[in-house]
């Protein structure tokens, strides 16, 4: 049996059609990331850790639309490093990881035009998530 290898191009449109059916765009991922670190800037918690790094937000909320433009439709805007970016901050812990999460499903939760929509972010979230916590922290297996 033949198998086809299909084009970035193809690639592309197959991930924009599933995006369209969800009914993702750019103008909801532009809210999602504006509501979520609306929710993250306050949190008691994370809202310092980002405050000690971050002072000017339009740049890092332009680039994190950008960043979740090529998660979610395969836009090809973002080019960042977020892993160097990450293990640098020394005063995030794995547990921050948890809020995170749960701030950014309950904000799935409150602006995601469909549930498949919800799911989508988040399954693609907590694989982010895995990965930062990996790079940062090791495996937890290794670490006993």
């Amino acid at each position: 049996m033949e198998t086809r290898i299909r084009t970035a191009d193809e690639r592309r449109r197959e991930i924009e059609a599933v995006a369209v059916k969800m009914r993702i765009d750019e103008a909801y991922i532009s809210r999602l990331v504006d509501a979520f670190y609306d929710k993250v800037r306050v949190h008691p918690v994370l809202g310092p850790v980002f405050d000690e790094k971050i002072s000017d937000w339009e740049p890092h909320l332009a680039k994190m639309k950008d960043f979740w433009a090529s998660v979610a439709l395969n836009a090809g805007r973002y080019s960042g490093k977020p892993v160097p970016k990450h293990v640098a901050l020394t005063s995030v812990q794995e547990w921050h990881f948890d809020i995170w999460l749960a701030l950014f499903r309950e904000t799935l939760d409150e602006t995601a035009p469909t549930p498949q929509a919800a799911d989508y972010f988040m399954e693609r979230a907590e694989r982010i998530a895995q990965s930062l916590k990996l790079a940062m922290f090791g495996l937890p297996a290794l670490k006993a």
